[in-house]
């Protein structure tokens, strides 16, 4: 069985990608360990043979370390906006006790100014002060010896569709927004192909959004 877990494991886009590991026969080798601030938020998953839900706190190094025991990939379900960017720290300061390799880092988009024209003026705008605070996360895995994977996420939509172009590090964002279903569909990719885009940042968006000045919803 490959063992994942999921820190910030209630997210809007964690839960799509629990109920496609929970419901796809092709993802039956998976389990999970879904750790959160209030475990009675997943109270429908607790019974499920395949699940273990824990409750802490990601700013606390021990209930991280203790979290990540065991795994084979650990899921960063949010962006790491906290001072000293302490969530990414004991991320991989657990990963590294625990040996620990593959890690799958939620982040914004612009964080290398690949975002161009005036929706990457307002980008930058929006985000603000973030943006430092999760340029340097970034920083911190690629800085590592993890076989990282950074998710530069576009602005997000529900829209019921799975549709986006994935680009890398160096390349132009192609698109504005993208739906949380497409976001989960490339973490279920990598979920499933651990070695797909390994020390690389990734975006993905729909690439019909593209030129757009504002998010698409």
């Amino acid at each position: 069985m490959k063992k994942v877990v999921i820190l910030g494991a209630n997210g809007q886009i964690a839960r799509i990608v629990e109920h496609r590991i929970l419901t796809e026969a092709d993802l039956a080798d998976v389990e999970l360990t879904l750790f959160l601030r209030q475990a009675d938020r997943l109270t429908n998953l607790a019974d499920n043979p395949r699940v273990t839900v824990v409750e802490g706190d990601i700013t606390d190094a021990q209930a991280v370390a203790n979290v990540i025991a065991g795994q084979d990939i650990v899921v960063i379900g949010m962006v790491d906006h906290t001072p000293d960017n302490v969530i990414t720290k004991n991320v991989i300061a657990g990963m590294h006790v625990h040996q620990v390799t593959r890690v799958l880092a939620t982040n914004v988009l612009g964080l290398y100014h690949e975002v161009g024209g005036e929706f990457g003026r307002w980008n930058a705008e929006m985000i603000g002060a973030g943006m430092a605070s999760a340029r340097q996360a970034d920083q911190l895995l690629a800085a590592s010896d993890l076989d990282y994977t950074t998710l530069r996420l576009p602005w997000l939509n529900d829209r019921d569709e799975v549709a986006y172009t994935i680009t890398t590090h160096d390349q132009p964002y192609d698109g504005v927004s993208g739906s949380r279903q497409s976001v989960a569909d490339v973490m279920i990719k990598l979920i499933s192909q651990p070695t797909l885009y390994q020390r690389e940042s990734i975006g993905m968006a729909n690439p019909a959004t593209q030129g757009q000045n504002r998010p698409v919803y």
